[in-house]
């Protein structure tokens, strides 16, 4: 049997933890968020009022559905806040031993029914379910960034998620209003397997000096009708973000066509890794970007 979503649990605040609680309070499903500090909680529920207030200035919302919104969202410092949720959805960095040390801490609060998803945008769902007191119950939902504006979501369900658990998720995103697309459990699912090796090779365009960092980002505008060049987009992901799913593909599938380019590594040492910390590709602290190469 599926089970009713009726409160979700969320881990992390950050830029992916706050668009899935923001979604998920939008339509009227009580959200509890958690981070490793209560600071980074109340950032995290700051950044969703902030992001409601610029819909509303667009009048896509009115002042009193923002503020029903916001009665929806709520603090969890500790895990036992997640005892009555129906499913936990994990969003912390794309690390595989962060988010096990988290699923070791989670289960044990947790209902017995209760599900637990990651939005992992390339680890093995089979691989970090494994490590849980429940791999039929759990699922990978990865979200598109920024959350609340991209459509799809990614349903990857792992070699022993069960039905039930993989209709819950379905139902759950259909509600949210957004277009699921099924994956099998293979690193980077869909999504990034095709949309990183692109960006790795812009850096390596860049990287042997085939253009510059305009050169190549005007190129995909303005020659493949792309939104946004693939460096400009590399430093939105977060070039930290982009390294570890290249390492995950070129370790997971083993083909030299997937290595991650040196710049990109040079560019993660220097701890450049894009509009997060002001310099990547660009750098933004003029409040202009200026490429750095």
């Amino acid at each position: 049997m599926s089970i009713e979503i009726r409160k979700v649990g969320v881990i992390g605040a950050g830029q992916m933890g706050s668009g899935i609680a923001q979604v998920c309070a939008q339509v009227g499903i009580d959200v509890l968020m958690n981070d490793i500090s209560e600071d980074r909680i109340h950032a995290g529920m700051a950044t969703i009022n902030g992001n409601l207030a610029k819909l509303q200035a667009k009048e896509q919302l009115t002042d009193t559905e923002r503020q029903e919104a916001m009665t929806h969202i709520f603090p969890a410092v500790e895990y036992e806040a997640f005892a009555d949720c129906d499913i936990v959805i994990e969003a912390a960095s794309e690390n595989e031993e962060i988010k096990r040390r988290i699923f070791t801490r989670l289960c044990p609060v947790l209902k017995p029914e209760a599900l637990i998803a990651s939005n992992t945008s390339s680890i093995s769902i089979t691989r970090l379910a494994s490590g849980t007191d429940r791999p039929e119950r759990f699922i990978g939902i990865h979200f598109m960034n920024p959350v609340p504006r991209m459509q799809l979501v990614e349903l990857i369900r792992g070699i022993a998620t069960d039905d039930p658990t993989f209709e819950s998720a379905r139902r759950l995103i259909a509600r949210l209003g957004k277009t699921s697309t099924v994956s099998e459990d293979f690193p980077a699912f869909i999504v990034n397997r095709l949309l990183l090796p692109m960006i790795n090779e812009a850096i390596y365009t860049l990287y042997e000096g085939v253009g510059s960092v305009e050169a190549i980002d005007t190129a995909m505008r303005l020659g493949a009708n792309h939104p946004m060049g693939p460096l400009q987009l590399a430093d939105f992901i977060g070039l930290d973000t982009c390294l570890s799913v290249m390492q995950v593909l070129h370790e997971g599938l083993a083909d030299s066509k997937y290595r991650p380019c040196p710049l990109l590594v040079k560019y993660v040492e220097a701890g450049w890794l894009g509009r997060k910390t002001q310099r990547g590709f660009y750098d933004y602290r003029s409040g202009t970007p200026v490429p750095t190469r």
